[in-house]
Formats: structure tokens, sequence, C-alpha cells
């Protein structure tokens, strides 16, 4: 079958068409963040950092880098007009209080009832700790998830049961890789739309957990 993944600078392009006005939006580290460039420049949008940072815009040139404004995967950041900085302890507030209305998330695995697993492999030199995503996970509004739809040696991402271990239990609305975008529903997982040239048989070898055709 003839089709053209999609790189990770279109994955995050796409996500950024579905954030919507005036929303309040936590983008995790990695590819995530990349979302930020391709946010329209007239939307009202208010990213969000769990280090305490509100109002961040894209990535700066090298000549314009800040050592006081990174993000929480210390890369540098700018600010839009009104944006602030504040006590990560404030920033976890707005996590944990509901105040975020989407955070978009990596994963190594998300399940087909919405569990995700994004911190640990169990590998030796893996992170040590879960870190803000867990907090993003059960206290924004909606989540998404962004990755490619295998792992490097072609297993499956989108799983029956979460193999790793888990940031969130049934927490994940929407997945966006580098084949389709799959919504996680109380009828299954529906797919909204596949890359060109792509069909649901194909893309069902792709995957362990059963697919719908939602489109």
């Amino acid at each position: 079958m003839n089709y053209q993944a999609r790189s990770r600078a279109e994955i995050a392009r796409r996500v950024a068409q579905d954030i919507r006005e005036g929303m309040y939006v936590n983008l995790g580290i990695g590819l995530p963040t990349k979302i930020a460039d391709y946010l329209p420049a007239d939307a009202e949008i208010f990213l969000h950092s769990e280090n305490g940072l509100l109002g961040m815009g894209p990535a700066p040139s090298e000549r314009e880098r800040d050592s006081e404004l990174i993000n929480a995967g210390k890369e540098y950041v700018t600010l839009i007009k009104g944006g602030s900085f504040f006590h990560h302890g404030d920033s976890f507030a707005m996590m944990r209080g509901g105040h975020i209305d989407l955070c978009v998330l990596g994963a190594f695995q998300v399940a087909a009832n919405g569990d995700l697993a994004n911190w640990h492999t169990g590998a030796a030199d893996a992170i040590p700790a879960v870190g803000g995503a867990m907090d993003l996970a059960v206290g924004a509004k909606e989540v998404y998830v962004t990755m490619e739809h295998t792992t490097k040696t072609g297993a499956p991402k989108i799983v029956e049961t979460c193999r790793y271990p888990l940031t969130g239990m049934a927490c994940v609305n929407r997945i966006y890789t580098d084949l389709a975008v799959i919504d996680i529903t109380p009828q299954g997982l529906l797919v909204r739309e596949m890359v060109e040239g792509l069909d649901l048989a194909e893309l069902q070898n792709h995957t362990e957990a059963k697919l719908q055709d939602g489109r």
C-alpha cells in the first residue's frame, strides 16, 4: 500500500488545527512543544508550563533566547503580550484544580480504554519519576496524545492493555499519530482520519486494539 506517514512537524501542525480560541493549554515535553510553532498568531490561546509560565509563544530564534524563560522541558520559550511567570506551586494548583482546558502529551503506550503510559519503559536509564504528566492527565479537561503509531521495531503503541507503568487511567480523549487521528469513546476507538493512501485494514495491522471507522 502506498502512503506517506506524517513527520513529527506535520503531527504537531495537525494538532494545532484542533486547539480552539480561548483555551488554556499545556504542551508536554518533546513533540507536543512543537505545536506552539503552528498556532495562529492572531488566536488567543494561553499556553501553560508546569514550571510556572502562562502565555507562551513560539520558540525563539537563537538570538532571542532568554535564560530566564524556559519551559518544563528546559527549552527556550517566548512570552506573548500579557504572559506571566509564577511559583510552580501555583502552576500545579492550576493543573490539579481543573483550570487547564487541554493538555497534549507524548506516550509509550495508550490502551483501548484511554489508559496512558508515558513515563517509564523499565529501561535502566529511564527517568526516575512520573513528574507533572500525572497531574495533567487527571487534572486537564481534555487529554490529547501525540506519538508515532508504532515503536522503532514496529510494535503497536495503541494496545488493548498498557504493559508499562500507568501515568493516568482512562484519561486520554484523542490520539494523533503519524498515520491517523483516533478518538477514544465509550463505543471504542473511532478512527476520524488517516493519511492519504492508507485504509482501515492496513491501519489495524499496525494497531493492537480494535479500531472502528468513525469518519
